[in-house]
């Protein structure tokens, strides 16, 4: 392919699609990305360039000397975003536990697979010290994403959030204390030479990185950078953080620009969360982009290099390198040995092992190392085998072991009010995880009585994240009487559940205009099809209307179902395979057989008790349930 611009435009076109298709189908994003961009490089090899022989690295060849500045680029700006994501109030009861796993961790991984590399994969010993370090390495690329997915709990989560953010530049920061006793020993510097000036080196990444995220955070706060510029000047100022450290030592800006995202993560800047957001989406679009250009950039005669030795060495990396590392580091940390167990298997390699396994394997071919060639393929090896073994099990795991919810996605409501009580009621009564959160202790009154888990405090809070887990929750509805808190909440919470998810009450009728009223864009979903005001759901609550739910099959189909139900009711959600599908003017609910519907209906007509004697009725029954005809008694009330 001569056209760059095309190349470009595919692979966008594969890698947002291969993460489009993960969210689509629940499954971990980059098995898609890697099976993706195989086809497009070694199977197809759609990106081969003019002239290029069959043996040639593809990419390489396609992007020429941009080829290193672009994955860097990339590397640099999701180490960053992963390092802005580590909030040190995260730690509370497992500092212990994270830098156990951080040192000595880390050196007992290094040896351990380096170890399995020499005596497994059959690499020289120098070589194979370089790999062990780069092997140290999990990354956020693969863990956030699969955190995400299996809805972990906090502590597990946090451990194995901070140990692949960490651990990444210090992997690398390990490949180049190799690299440089290989090569620059060679050429005459002694070993103490060479590692006072990789410390020196380190630390002062480590100082850039904490310098630059303290000036951007005091920028910030004095308003030297207006609200639309922060964006573009935090990119540009990670660059410069990046670049100017890998002038003091070769791949020490990964050290610098994690160090940077840590201290301005820390730094309490009243725009962090649209900052996180900003660099989330441009991390999205690096890593799908990268995770294409590295896969597609394998040869087919790399692919063939993995014998049996390498199916080997893969399985005792995962069987007994990680494990034994986990379990040597943590004793005496205190954390339980469920933890202990789940840590132990789950260490996915992401783009940051490829990135470095690339551009040290090529350097060690021009240095003389043969074998050098062979850390892609195992790289790429490792990633694979990770992220599809560790992707399909950690949700399992996870419950078996009782640290991830066994109960269906939850809802949680914010806004106590006998409306939000009666309607978190009847949710539990559905098996439905509900919870309802709100400032008032008086206005939570109605759903302690309900026996419905309650959160008093305010949702959006700093305090809260640590006794609200939001990975419990698949929906939100905003049910308060404040609408400009609502709006709020919604805008907040969106990043975390995505707006499709999140449900607001109208503060207004469905027919009122106020030129005052919050932007659309502020706001979730309107709650109800008919957008009824929560003043108007309270009229309705007080007129004695109830929630009833029908349960829809083939005696009782949805035709009859809508015939006998009243005029003024209304679908408030339906319940179709475990997944619940609110009712709303932007998304109109159409039950279907085999959904369990909820609706909200006006007080049934009061029916004499001698009349509901003769009809064998029992009269607590019929508190709960609108009066049909014949025909409505096939409908089976759940």
């Amino acid at each position: 392919m001569d056209n760059l611009v095309l190349a470009v435009a595919i692979i966008g076109v594969l890698g947002i699609g291969a993460q489009w298709l993960a969210w689509r189908f629940n499954f971990p994003a980059i098995v898609l990305m890697s099976i993706a961009g195989v086809l497009a490089g070694p199977v197809f090899n759609i990106f081969a360039a003019p002239g290029a022989g069959p043996g040639d690295p593809p990419m390489e060849a396609l992007f020429g000397e941009f080829y290193r500045p672009i994955i860097a680029i990339a590397v640099a700006v999701i180490l960053f975003e992963g390092g802005l994501q580590l909030n040190f109030s995260e730690l509370r009861g497992l500092t212990r536990g994270v830098r156990r796993l951080v040192f000595p961790g880390v050196l007992i991984a290094w040896f351990l697979g380096a170890g399995a590399t020499y005596l497994i994969a059959g690499l020289s010993w120098q070589v194979s010290l370089l790999f062990g370090g780069v092997m140290v390495v999990t990354g956020p690329t693969v863990i956030i994403p699969l955190l995400r997915q299996s809805k972990l709990n906090a502590r597990p989560a946090t451990l194995l959030k901070w140990e692949g953010i960490i651990n990444d530049p210090i992997g690398a920061l390990l490949a180049v204390v190799v690299y440089e006793f290989l090569v620059i020993g060679e050429h005459g510097s002694s070993s103490s030479d060479i590692i006072s000036s990789l410390i020196l080196a380190a630390i002062l990444a480590a100082g850039a990185g904490y310098a630059f995220g303290k000036f951007t955070a005091i920028a910030f706060r004095r308003g030297w950078v207006p609200e639309y510029l922060k964006p573009p000047v935090l990119l540009a100022l990670v660059l410069v953080c990046f670049e100017l450290a890998n002038l003091l030592q070769h791949e020490a800006g990964l050290l610098s620009v994690t160090a940077m995202g840590v201290t301005l993560a820390n730094s309490r800047i009243a725009s962090i969360n649209d900052l996180r957001l900003f660099k989330e989406n441009i991390t999205v679009m690096l890593v799908s982009g990268v995770f294409i250009i590295l896969t597609a950039n394998l040869t087919m005669d790399s692919i063939r290099s993995l014998d049996w030795s390498s199916a080997m060495f893969l399985l005792a990396m995962l069987f007994v390198v990680r494990p034994l590392t986990v379990f040597i580091a943590t004793i005496g940390s205190g954390l339980p040995w469920k933890e202990r167990l789940l840590v132990g298997w789950i260490a996915p390699r992401g783009i940051v092992a490829v990135a470095v396994s690339s551009f040290f394997g090529a350097s060690l071919v021009a240095e003389g190392y043969a074998d050098g060639a062979q850390l892609i393929p195992l790289a790429f090896g490792m990633v694979f085998a990770t992220v599809v073994l560790h992707g399909f099990t950690i949700s399992p795991m996870a419950k078996a072991l009782g640290l991830a919810s066994r109960e269906r996605p939850g809802v949680l409501i914010v806004g106590a009010s006998p409306f939000s009580a009666a309607l978190a009621a009847k949710l539990q009564d559905m098996e439905v995880p509900v919870t309802v959160a709100d400032t008032s202790w008086r206005r939570l009154k109605p759903v302690r009585l309900a026996n419905v888990p309650t959160y008093y405090g305010e949702i959006l809070s700093e305090v809260t994240e640590h006794h609200v887990d939001l990975n419990r929750f698949g929906y939100l509805l905003a049910l308060g009487g404040n609408e400009a808190h609502n709006a709020l909440v919604a805008t907040d919470l969106a990043p975390e559940l995505g707006r499709a998810a999140i449900f607001q009450v109208n503060a207004r009728g469905k027919d009122e205009e106020d030129r005052k009223a919050l932007s659309y864009t502020l706001q979730g979903r309107t709650f109800l099809h008919s957008a009824a005001a929560l003043d108007e759901l309270m009229r309705r609550h007080y007129s004695g209307w109830v929630f009833q739910r029908t349960r829809l099959s083939e005696e009782y189909p949805p035709e009859q179902y809508k015939k006998d139900l009243n005029p003024e009711a209304e679908i408030v959600l339906v319940v179709r395979k475990g997944t619940l599908i609110f009712a709303s003017p932007e998304a109109k609910v159409t039950p279907e057989i085999g959904d369990v519907v909820l609706a909200y209906i006006p007080k049934p007509p009061e029916v004499k008790p001698e009349k509901a004697k003769e009809n064998g009725k029992k009269d607590a029954d019929e508190k709960d349930k609108p009066a049909v005809d014949k025909e409505s008694q096939k409908s089976k009330l759940v």
